[in-house]
């Protein structure tokens, strides 16, 4: 008799705390919105300390479950350095409340001038296909604990969730913050 009333009490708290697990996390959709994350030191781009600039990667995740990424660093030095498109994907909750987001990525190198184009441009190298596990850690705070990507030849159809070549596993957390509205420097004097 004693077990059996010990399994309806614990059925019972089972099922009155589960809607709070269910709510926590990814699964409130409280994360919704715009996010950047920078790096803790500045690239020097060329290794010499000439230039130095500081990156941040801003990303943005829609309520239709759509999410896109661009790194301030894209347009820098194109011909010199290459360049990429912006991430464009989506992002789903897991039942564990962690967010999963798969992402889209072009990358290009730069050409030297030859037969076929006259002046020093790019041109596609390969796509990525990326996919980023994060915590949702509060409402303003996002952290990718594990990302891995498939990268795709220029002749391959990154569209093949299975096509490509699978890279390792990367494990490094990077914290992501919201970008929030505020009137804050309007209003300063």
């Amino acid at each position: 008799m004693n077990k059996k009333m010990l399994l309806m009490v614990i059925t019972v708290a089972v099922l009155m705390v589960g809607p709070v697990f269910a709510s926590s996390g990814c699964r409130n959709g409280h994360f919704v919105g715009a996010y950047l994350s920078s790096p803790n030191a500045p690239s020097d781009l060329f290794g010499n300390g000439d230039v130095v600039h500081t990156f941040v990667f801003q990303l943005n995740l829609h309520s239709d479950g759509t999410a896109d990424q661009y790194w301030t660093g894209l347009p820098d030095y194109i011909l010199t350095l290459g360049t990429g498109s912006p991430w464009i994907g989506s992002w789903t909750c897991r039942n564990d409340g962690k967010l999963v987001v798969t992402m889209l990525f072009a990358g290009y190198l730069p050409v030297d001038p030859g037969p076929n184009n006259t002046t020093r441009d790019v041109s596609l190298v390969f796509h990525s296909r990326s996919t980023y596990l994060f915590t949702v850690d509060d409402d303003n705070t996002i952290t990718r604990i594990q990302s891995r990507s498939r990268t795709y030849d220029v002749n391959e159809d990154p569209s093949i969730a299975s096509g490509g070549t699978l890279g390792m596993i990367n494990n490094a957390t990077v914290q992501y913050k919201r970008l929030s509205a505020s009137d804050a420097d309007l209003l300063a004097l």
